[in-house]
């Protein structure tokens, strides 16, 4: 029975719905109302660029009017500088901690807009510097542009060696951003170091068309993390879709430079509004899961999120196997390894119970299958009490079975078996004492230990009993069987009573006929009960020489003997099987023969004919009574042979002696049989080579 593991969608951080209660229907709904969102601002700075402030009058007219306060610029720009430095450490931990790349370059975009964010915000005039410089007008698009090519890198479906590269680089990286970052700094906040600032004219660009790269690398970046989206929806990977995309605007917002204007203090409500979307996601997210272990385990790549769901799979086959033990409190010596907290390793060990119980209860049901299958095949009861045993003790511990033996039960008192008589189940010493029926009588007793499933127990204590009593009665029927039909013919019969219709099918067998020459003198000397013990000994050494070799013993008919070979069981060589028998026969005839030398009468001997051919095989006689047979002229003519046979030998016709490869053969010519017009050529067979 399947079980249901932790999948993609399970891991923490991820979930498999759209959004909160909202049905699928709604999903373009809300993508409409997000791409609106994300076009305000963009319609807002039109809007101002096209009613730039002027004075009418001494009046200031104008949508993108100034305000000028240092103060609030430098204040604002430090604690979205902080809440990004934060964010990528946070991400950073957690490339570290799962050796992601993506995790590692999303870390890097954050970490690079923040420290460029963290300069432009120290520049600010009459702060630290009496005056602005170049790096208060240039840090923002310089540090925007560098993020934007880390986000491309970290949209990329990235393979296993692309991503190793990028892990192994990572000192490169941060030691590089680190550089760029203080020699920037350097150049920027020292007094002399870089021109004073200086407002580009209406329409210009700080970093001229190389913004617009800036631009695109997030646009792209943009489409590819919501294609990820599709395929592993999350509400991280939402917020950060969202993050590039307002990094871009306020890289489009930030190409007016209109210093102190709205339009100019756009970009900074824009890079606020990105770098708080993904914080209050992230928020969000800890405080529905507890923990801060898996927050950005969405973001991951691919590669890395199979490897969670491994780690998280084996995790809860841990948590399983502990259960299953009796240990409580499982899933705690997990959440140190996990950073669970104290709810979700409450909720694993929930869920690791259920799962237990589960799979106790698939693995029963399975014992109980194969159980039902054993009683199938035809073992013989010993053989299916010892099958059976090993495979419930796997799953229902020390199950003991003892059986009524010469009408006594032994292990239980006579009240005890005087209970199970009834049919009751006896408890005692921790175990359930289920009693084991055949034909409605006690047969048995199986002890049970006793577990939170009894039904279970007493359904597996039912199975044992049909079990037992199937393997009984396949034993009387197969008993009966075989002492009056051959081996195969019995199997096919107990397999598929409707073999037993009357009628047949057309198939190319090898036919054995074999009689005792001088019967008819023998009889006429002896007394019945010698003519008896006769048959019987010859038959006796016969009978095993044909089903040693695979032969189907269809009749005897006084000292006659009719076995068939590749019938009903299909043997590709079964005119070697058929001669081979022929000879132990012989073989094993003389023998006898020689043990009763010198009887007062000599007893008669074996003569074989064999011959191959097509014969109609099957049931023949009426709805009443009927018998396995076959019929066909290489019957016949097997017959005939075996009449023209001396005592002691075999002959086989022609169709026969092609099939059997080398052989020692006395030719005895084309022969005359009765009923036959045309002659068969038939060979005295002395042994095979």
């Amino acid at each position: 029975m399947p079980t249901n593991q932790p999948g993609l969608n399970d891991l923490p951080g991820t979930t498999n719905r759209p959004g909160p209660f909202l049905p699928p229907a709604t999903q373009p709904v809300r993508g409409l109302v997000w791409a609106l969102h994300l076009a305000l601002p963009l319609l807002g700075l039109w809007l101002l660029l096209a009613n730039p402030s002027h004075s009418v009058n001494g009046v200031g007219v104008g949508l993108d009017v100034e305000w000028h306060h240092n103060p609030s610029h430098f204040w604002l720009i430090l604690t979205v500088a902080g809440v990004n430095v934060v964010l990528g450490w946070l991400i950073s931990q957690a490339a570290a901690r799962r050796g992601d790349a993506r995790l590692l370059l999303v870390s890097l975009v954050f970490l690079s807009s923040a420290g460029f964010f963290l300069l432009h915000g120290l520049a600010t005039p009459m702060i630290f510097l009496d005056e602005g410089t170049k790096g208060f007008d240039l840090a923002q698009p310089v540090g925007l542009t560098i993020a934007s090519i880390f986000a491309f890198i970290s949209a990329l479906p990235l393979g296993e060696r692309a991503a190793g590269t990028v892990l192994r680089a990572q000192g490169v990286l941060r030691g590089g951003l680190a550089l760029i970052l203080l020699g920037f700094g350097v150049a920027s906040l020292v007094p002399g170091l870089t021109p004073l600032s200086d407002e580009l004219p209406p329409g210009g660009m700080s970093l001229g068309p190389y913004s617009l790269i800036g631009v695109a690398l997030y646009a792209v970046s943009t489409v590819m993390m919501f294609r990820l989206h599709r395929k592993r929806p999350a509400a991280v990977l939402i917020s950060l879709i969202t993050a590039y995309a307002l990094l871009a605007e306020a890289m489009i917002a930030g190409m007016s430079h209109h210093n102190w204007h709205l339009s100019w203090w756009e970009w900074h409500l824009l890079l606020l509004f990105a770098f708080l979307f993904v914080a209050y996601s992230a928020y969000i997210q800890f405080r529905r899961e507890g923990s801060s272990g898996g927050l950005f385990d969405a973001v991951a790549l691919s590669a890395t999120a199979r490897r969670i769901q491994a780690q998280y799979e084996q995790a809860l086959e841990e948590v399983v196997a502990h259960v299953r033990q009796g240990r409580p409190l499982a899933a705690s010596r997990l959440a140190g390894r996990f950073k669970l907290s104290e709810g979700q390793a409450a909720v694993l060990d929930r869920a690791a119970g259920a799962l237990a119980n589960e799979r106790e209860l698939s693995e029963r049901l399975a014992a109980l299958a194969e159980l039902g299958r054993q009683a199938r095949v035809g073992l013989s009861e010993d053989d299916l009490v010892s099958v059976s045993l090993e495979r419930v003790r796997e799953t229902f511990g020390d199950v003991r079975l003892s059986l009524v033996r010469d009408g006594a039960l032994q292990g239980v008192t006579d009240d005890e078996h005087a209970e199970l008589d009834r049919g009751e189940v006896v408890t005692r010493d921790g175990d359930a004492l289920h009693p084991l029926t055949v034909k409605n009588r006690l047969a048995g007793v199986l002890a049970i230990p006793s577990g939170p499933m009894p039904e279970m127990a007493a359904t597996l204590a039912n199975q044992m009993s049909i079990a037992l009593e199937n393997a009984r009665i396949y034993h009387e029927v197969d008993t009966l069987f075989r002492q009056y039909m051959s081996p195969d013919v019995a199997q096919s019969l107990l397999a598929d009573p409707d073999q037993a219709a009357l009628g047949g099918s057309l198939a190319e067998v090898t036919t054995l006929f074999a009689d005792l020459r001088g019967f008819t003198t023998f009889s006429e000397k002896v007394e019945p009960g010698q003519i008896v013990e006769m048959l019987n000994r010859y038959h006796t050494a016969a009978v095993p020489c044909i089903l040693r070799h695979g032969g189907t013993i269809v009749q005897f008919v006084g000292d006659a003997l009719l076995a068939l070979f590749n019938a009903p069981t299909r043997q590709p060589d079964h005119a070697a099987r058929a001669v081979r028998a022929a000879l132990e026969m012989q073989e094993a005839a003389a023998r006898v023969s020689a043990e009763v030398a010198g009887a007062e009468v000599e007893w008669p001997r074996f003569r074989v004919g064999v011959n191959t051919g097509p014969a109609l095989v099957g049931n023949i006689g009426s709805p009443e009574f009927r018998g396995f047979n076959a019929m066909g002229d290489a019957v016949n003519v097997a017959a005939r042979l075996q009449a023209l046979a001396e005592p002691g030998t075999v002959v086989i016709g022609q169709a026969t002696r092609d099939l059997i490869g080398p052989a020692e053969l006395v030719s005895l010519g084309d022969l005359s049989l009765k009923g036959k017009e045309q002659t068969v050529h038939a060979y005295r067979l002395e042994r095979l080579r």
